[in-house]
């Protein structure tokens, strides 16, 4: 348990170091980080939303066939 813990403490600290470290470090200043990490970030829901709409309009025109093709019992019986 105690191996466990030391890991995680290691973890967390090696992550902020990291955060802060890349903070310090990036060419761009604050505010203009968070402009882009912030376009970047409504960029990528965009494409996941048009790439739901795509695929639900490609569900709903495979439902709307198997809605249009006659039962398979029915067509047992009809015969």
């Amino acid at each position: 348990m105690r191996r466990a813990i030391n890991f995680l403490t290691g973890f967390l600290v090696g992550a902020m170091a990291g955060g802060v470290a890349g903070l310090l470090l990036t060419p761009t200043g604050g505010s203009e980080l968070q402009e882009q990490i912030k376009a970047r970030f409504e960029g990528l829901i965009e494409e996941g939303r048009k790439a739901a709409a795509a695929r639900r309009s490609e569900l709903e025109a495979q439902l709307e066939a198997f809605k249009s093709v006659e039962p398979v019992s029915e067509q047992v019986a009809s015969e």
